[in-house]
């Protein structure tokens, strides 16, 4: 994108790779991912299913880790208030017809 833009990127700019997160964060992105959604009709997503977490922790030899728990929380904190601000896009769409 800077190179059609002839920019030369920032390096504060540049967004992290996964890479470059540490590896407790990066297990929690893949757990993550890998656990259930809750949806409930005409109210929308309601977060992950964690009943499965205490598992892939066990598989990853995770025995309790705040940054990891912190993550999977954060992360599923924007996807619920994502979806939320959606249903009230649409809801809102809805009344003004």
């Amino acid at each position: 994108m800077c190179e059609q833009l002839e920019k030369v990127p920032q390096q504060d700019e540049i967004p992290p790779e996964f890479e470059d997160f540490p590896e407790e964060v990066q297990q929690a992105i893949i757990v993550y991912g890998k656990l259930g959604d809750r949806i409930i009709a005409d109210v929308g997503y309601m977060g992950k299913d964690y009943t499965s977490l205490q598992i892939h922790m066990k598989i990853l030899g995770l025995e309790d880790s705040d940054i990891f728990m912190e993550t999977i929380l954060r992360i599923d904190e924007k996807a619920i208030k994502k979806s939320n601000d959606q249903m009230k896009r649409e809801r809102d769409k809805l009344k003004k017809k």
